[in-house]
């Protein structure tokens, strides 16, 4: 590929300006991970919504792009030496993004690997719990018997936001300053008690420094601009 229109997901989502990165997603948590990124670094990009009511995402040209067939996806014409990088993976795609615009993963390698460690936590921990949670309480999930599935996501989604909570303390941020960790593990909290409304089966109300990270978070103007990204066509 030594264009991005040779890219066969530029068929289905032609790309208006294809100077600028392209962005195949929807506003769920991993989605406005990278919408908020975007955002907040200043990167030009034009944004495709994958609609999953329509079954974008098992189509012969997203999987060109995601054989995993979820989102968010990019492909940048202005990848590494120039050439085109298609990528997946909402982590992968925070690091490429805070490489490319030098922002928001510290300089000191200390600092930038806590970070990286964080928001490696929230890909291991915190989106699949969460995600397992909100699918028992607000979803299928209720109409299973066994309540010890249930319970289990309840209690591990409970531990993991002490732990945030802990980390929390004495900082306006998870590693200090502003960074892919807190772009990264938001979104996810967001969910949990708005969209799943599932704060109070995780005692979120009795949390000392969450609730007050979550309002710092979503006061910042590219996060509230990256929350309906991309916007509904």
């Amino acid at each position: 590929m030594t264009r991005l229109t040779d890219h066969p997901i530029t068929r289905r989502w032609p790309a208006a300006n294809p100077e600028v990165l392209q962005l195949y997603s929807l506003p769920t948590p991993n989605g406005i991970k990278v919408g908020v990124m975007l955002e907040e670094t200043g990167i030009p990009y034009e944004g495709h919504r994958v609609n999953f009511g329509d079954n974008d995402q098992l189509t012969p040209e997203f999987l060109s792009l995601n054989p995993n067939n979820k989102i968010p996806a990019i492909l940048d014409p202005n990848g590494p030496g120039g050439a085109p990088l298609a990528l997946f993976e909402s982590g992968a795609i925070l690091m490429y993004l805070a490489e490319k615009s030098g922002k928001f993963l510290p300089e000191d390698p200390a600092q930038r690997w806590q970070a990286v460690q964080w928001l490696m936590w929230q890909m291991g921990g915190v989106g699949p719990m969460f995600g397992q949670l909100g699918f028992f309480h607000k979803f299928a999930g209720k109409e299973i018997e066994d309540k010890r599935p249930f319970e289990r996501y309840r209690a591990e989604s409970e531990r993991l936001l002490k732990v945030l909570d802990g980390q929390l303390e004495g900082r306006d941020w998870i590693v200090g300053a502003y960074s892919v960790a807190d772009i990264a593990i938001a979104p996810w909290v967001r969910s949990l008690t708005g969209f799943y409304e599932a704060g109070p089966l995780v005692g979120f109300d009795a949390l000392k420094n969450v609730p007050a990270w979550m309002e710092r978070f979503l006061a910042r103007p590219a996060v509230q601009r990256g929350l309906d990204v991309p916007a509904a066509g």
